[in-house]
């Protein structure tokens, strides 16, 4: 689980993608697939929206790693 919410192979990269647009779908969805509510089109985009901005801190966050490290370089044309 932590390869799979840390990971930056591009691999790891797609299944988090593909995991996102599924529970994007699925939120978007959500009045056919409970069968209970009703939900008008013009209003799944604001529901869905806020669902996708929050999930990949989330997911972020559940993966627990360390703080990415940003390599800094030493100026242009290998100065240094």
């Amino acid at each position: 689980m932590v390869d799979f919410l840390n990971g930056n192979e591009w691999y790891w990269r797609l299944a988090r993608t593909v995991a996102q647009g599924v529970i994007g779908v699925v939120v978007a969805n959500l009045d056919l697939i409970v069968g209970w509510c009703v939900m008008d089109p013009s209003v799944r985009t604001p529901v869905v929206a806020p669902v996708m901005a929050v999930l990949s801190p989330v997911m972020a966050e559940l993966g627990g790693g360390a703080a990415p490290v940003i390599e800094r370089g030493g100026g242009r044309g290998g100065e240094a």
